[in-house]
């Protein structure tokens, strides 16, 4: 069947997402059994949406195999055809017309809402920088208490203006016809920051943008060097040093979108703290810049194999490898790993609870500027399962891990702003300690990993 988005279709796939009961808390009174499987996670996410949004600027047609259907990414398209974007998603690809740079069409009384999607929110205000009418940004609940202030200010350098509403959405945007190069340091490690100065740059701005940027996630570099845009990158221990030429037109592409790591994530912890198990799971992402979790574990004890690495399009992509692996033992976190596994620290600190002496992780204020305050949510859970914790003034956690926890009591979790990697967490936590669990809002996961529960059937786990 194709959903050709033309005539409100990606509207309609929207609403069957949504409509899909879930609404139920899901009750978890079992541990997962063993089991030796090979599996597939679904596309990236962060590929997915920086794929829609260059594919949306290029000249031509360009397709997108194995993109996400998530919440975020459906919600990215539904933007792009608001400004005038000809989408077509059909089972095997979704295929984006693109008329070159600058040619979204802005109609007035313009709103884009980006649902839960921060990367969505922040890319697309980068990507508006001449328009000509002022165009309104906004989000779910949880995405309205996150900070823009951050892409904010680099783009208002540009040139842009801003009704700034704190720092936070809905804000709006008007464009102009007088965008700059700019000189911009980016000092938080956050990709999308820089991505939104980069894409800035390469949409609207005539002549060369320089960026000094903490490390973070390169996804965009890559993309630009295989779509020959114009770019410059010199790296060292503390920067990289990025310069663009801007207004610089670039054709359109096709794209096999790898799996997300941070997906993967949650299975090579649950294979690893699961009795007698093994688990490959195939063409993930394995980006440098994404694979803290597994160089992390990998300190911790575990032998996690990366298999059949391959490069495609400036990505490096492998099968991953893992067993259960038990005697795991406490680590001091270095806090240069955190930007390269800042989605899975809750994945991390769960591990930290069943190993061996006292694990320490410092520097991760950002995590408390996520879908939730997820750093508080990490006191909270390891809290609740019995786990001795010290917080490390506003910024960091000790754990005292038990390596024999066995869990009996009752658990419920809920009123988490419905962060899908804290309900994804706990269902972990569930199927590897035991006890019964009564997890709210699963409906979360439809934001990132629509198919997550559905994996952890495939691997025997018992859902209710």
């Amino acid at each position: 069947m194709i959903l050709a988005l033309e005539h409100n279709t990606l509207a309609i796939l929207l609403n069957l997402i949504n409509n899909i009961s879930m609404s139920k808390p899901i009750t978890i009174k079992n541990k997962i059994k063993n089991f030796k499987k090979k599996i597939s996670v679904e596309g990236d996410k962060s590929l997915s949406i920086r794929f829609a949004l260059l594919a949306s600027q290029a000249l031509g047609k360009s397709k997108a195999y194995n993109l996400l259907r998530s919440e975020d990414v459906l919600n990215t398209l539904k933007c792009l055809k608001k400004l005038g974007i000809s989408i077509k998603l059909t089972r095997k690809y979704c295929q984006i017309q693109g008329n070159g740079l600058n040619s979204y069409v802005y109609k007035n009384n313009l709103t884009l809402n980006a649902g839960n999607s921060g990367t969505a929110a922040r890319l697309i205000c980068s990507t508006l920088l001449n328009s000509t009418k002022e165009i309104k940004i906004t989000g779910d609940n949880s995405l309205q208490k996150r900070d823009m202030k951050r892409i904010i200010e680099p783009l208002e350098k540009f040139g842009a203006s801003f009704k700034r509403n704190k720092g936070t959405l809905p804000l709006f945007i008007k464009g102009s016809n007088l965008i700059k190069p700019i000189n911009y340091q980016e000092v938080l490690g956050s990709a999308q920051c820089k991505s939104a100065v980069m894409l800035g740059a390469l949409i609207s701005a005539p002549g060369i943008t320089k960026l000094k940027c903490k490390p973070s996630r390169n996804h965009t570099e890559l993309l630009f060097k295989h779509l020959k845009i114009p770019i410059k990158i010199k790296k060292t221990k503390k920067f990289d040093y990025i310069q663009i030429r801007g207004k610089h037109n670039f054709k359109s592409f096709n794209y096999k979108i790898p799996s997300d790591i941070s997906s993967a994530a949650f299975f090579l912890v649950l294979t690893l703290l699961s009795k007698d198990s093994q688990l490959i799971i195939k063409n993930v992402n394995i980006n440098p810049t994404r694979t803290g979790i597994i160089s992390i574990l990998n300190m911790m004890g575990a032998k996690i194999l990366l298999l059949n690495k391959r490069k495609y399009k400036g990505e490096l992509i492998a099968n991953i490898f893992v067993k259960s692996k038990k005697n795991l033992k406490a680590i001091n976190c270095n806090k240069k790993l955190n930007s390269t596994a800042i989605d899975e620290m809750l994945l991390l600190f769960l591990v930290s609870s069943v190993a061996k002496g006292v694990s320490t992780y410092k520097g991760l204020e950002e995590l408390n500027k996520k879908e939730s305050k997820r750093l508080d949510w990490g006191f909270k859970i390891l809290k609740m399962i019995g786990i001795k914790t010290k917080k490390i003034s506003n910024h960091g956690i000790k754990i005292y891990g038990k390596p024999n926890l066995k869990l009996k009591k009752k658990y419920i979790i809920k009123n988490y702003l419905k962060d899908h990697r804290i309900f994804m967490v706990c269902v972990v936590a569930a199927m590897v300690l035991g006890g019964e669990w009564k997890i709210y809002n699963p409906e979360s996961i439809k934001t990132s990993f629509p198919s997550f529960l559905q994996v952890i059937k495939k691997l025997g786990g018992k859902l209710n």
